[in-house]
């Protein structure tokens, strides 16, 4: 949270994958909690995510993912924030995830993951509980 109290959060849709309406309207969920939202867009790379999350000195990072190769991504977006000693920075993510993958995802850093179809009101909630804190 930046000194104003307002929870700012980098979203984007990583790797190849160009379905992003998801992501957009999670955007728009946020933003219309009253939250910073800077969207990257598509085809962000894992340093170029911590980049701008460490430039905007975001609470999050929230990036929609499909299983398979993305799981790599979340992995080394966690890992370069730890590098650049920005842990504190909470990575998400949602989208097309495998139940089974999700025990993975966790113990890799990732701060919470939200399944397809998890309502918009939600994912608002956690980032509002969460941003900010050690939890």
């Amino acid at each position: 949270m930046d000194a104003s109290g307002l929870i700012r959060v980098v979203v984007a849709k990583p790797g190849p994958d160009e379905h992003d309406r998801g992501v957009k309207a999670v955007a728009r969920a946020l933003r219309d909690a009253g939250m910073e939202v800077i969207y990257t867009g598509l085809h962000q790379t894992p340093e170029q995510l911590v980049e701008t999350a460490i430039q905007e000195d975001a609470d999050v990072i929230g990036l929609s993912v499909v299983s398979g190769p993305d799981t790599a991504l979340l992995a080394r977006v966690v890992e370069l924030l730890r590098e650049r000693d920005a842990a504190d920075i909470k990575v998400v993510a949602g989208g097309i995830i495998p139940d089974e993958d999700i025990p993975e995802l966790l113990r890799l850093g990732v701060a919470h993951v939200f399944a397809t179809g998890t309502p918009a009101r939600a994912i608002v909630g956690w980032v509002q509980e969460n941003a900010g804190s050690s939890a």
